[in-house]
């Protein structure tokens, strides 16, 4: 029989399958859904401490619009004051408490005090696990990238510290030597990394001749790059390896387990294909499995990794000049 099972930062897992932090999250039903369908576990949308200091920034205006008018009447409305991450924690704790897999609380915060402090809170809603979502948007030419590194460890060390539920962390790929800083990370005792996180992109709009900010799904194939750093990685730091981004159809999960991860996250095949594409997904896993006779992730995983490969330069080759040396048979496949 097909074991599917797996487990990522301590937590065991049916499958592989992750359901993503996104919008999808914001509505129970959908969440409902998505455990119906066979996902192992679901990643809440994120809290954004930015979000919640522009609300709170738009009450104060909107409450002190009219203040001060006149002598007799400093404000029209009694003080009031936002009520910062309870809302978001209200309905991440009602999910934990409606749904029986496991739940992972997602942070985006900017300050290291916030941090510890939604992440402790986060924490206190009975969540199996918390994902930090670390990025930094270069807006300084003067900012050294060592600093900006030291920062995002001293966050980490931190809040692994802090709490007793498994902490992962979800990075962009956007550093010099991205192994480098996650071996560091590593040390610091993360229970996972999630490689990599999709940050959105400015466009623009160029009839209004103003800055646009489009949402894109993921297009397939961009798996590609998790999968070089999932297999980079394999064998080399102690913390489970959740490969994110451009996951489609089961035939992606497969290569990123593969290469060494111990599940994956999706989410924009769920919008494309609905949510009921979880369970096609599965299926694609156990008949592949079946087909090479393999009973367990466990027989698979890794096994293209680069520890696990005679060819030493597997990962490290980008074959560029060699694409361009083969000329027709490329553009032969690019028209296809």
């Amino acid at each position: 029989m097909t074991n599917l099972k797996t487990s990522y930062m301590g937590l065991e897992l049916k499958n592989p399958l992750i359901a993503g932090a996104s919008n999808l999250m914001l509505d129970l039903e959908n969440i409902k859904k998505i455990e119906e369908a066979g996902a192992a576990a679901i990643v809440y949308k994120s809290l954004f401490e930015e979000q919640i200091e522009l609300e709170k920034l738009q009450l104060d205006e909107m409450i002190e619009e009219y203040s001060e008018r006149n002598a007799e009447m400093v404000s029209i409305f009694p003080r009031m004051e936002h009520a910062g991450p309870l809302e978001y924690l209200v309905k991440l704790k009602k999910v934990k408490e409606s749904i029986s897999i496991p739940v992972i609380g997602s942070l985006n915060a900017v300050n290291r005090d916030t941090w510890i402090e939604y992440a402790k809170r986060i924490e206190e809603t009975g969540v199996d696990g918390i994902e930090l979502n670390l990025f930094y948007i270069p807006r300084d030419t003067g900012r050294d990238g060592v600093l900006i590194e030291n920062e995002q460890l001293e966050i980490v060390k931190t809040v692994v510290k802090k709490l007793s539920i498994p902490v992962a962390v979800k990075l962009s790929s956007f550093y010099s030597n991205p192994l480098n800083f996650i071996k560091k990370m590593d040390q610091l005792g993360p229970g996972g990394f999630v490689l990599f996180n999709r940050l959105f992109q400015p466009d623009i709009d160029i009839v209004k001749q103003e800055q646009s900010f489009p949402f894109r799904l993921s297009s397939p194939g961009y798996h590609r790059l998790p999968l070089r750093f999932t297999g980079l990685l394999y064998g080399n730091i102690d913390a489970d390896i959740c490969s994110s981004s451009g996951v489609f159809e089961g035939e992606d999960i497969i290569k990123l387990l593969l290469t060494g991860a111990n599940c994956v996250q999706c989410v924009s095949t769920l919008y494309k294909n609905g949510i009921g594409h979880i369970a096609t997904i599965l299926e694609e896993i156990k008949k592949w499995m079946n087909d090479n006779g393999y009973k367990s992730l466990s027989d698979f995983r890794g096994r293209l990794s680069l520890k696990k490969q005679k060819d030493p330069f597997a990962y490290q080759r980008a074959q560029y000049v060699d694409l361009l040396m083969k000329g027709k048979p490329v553009l032969k496949e690019f028209n296809r």
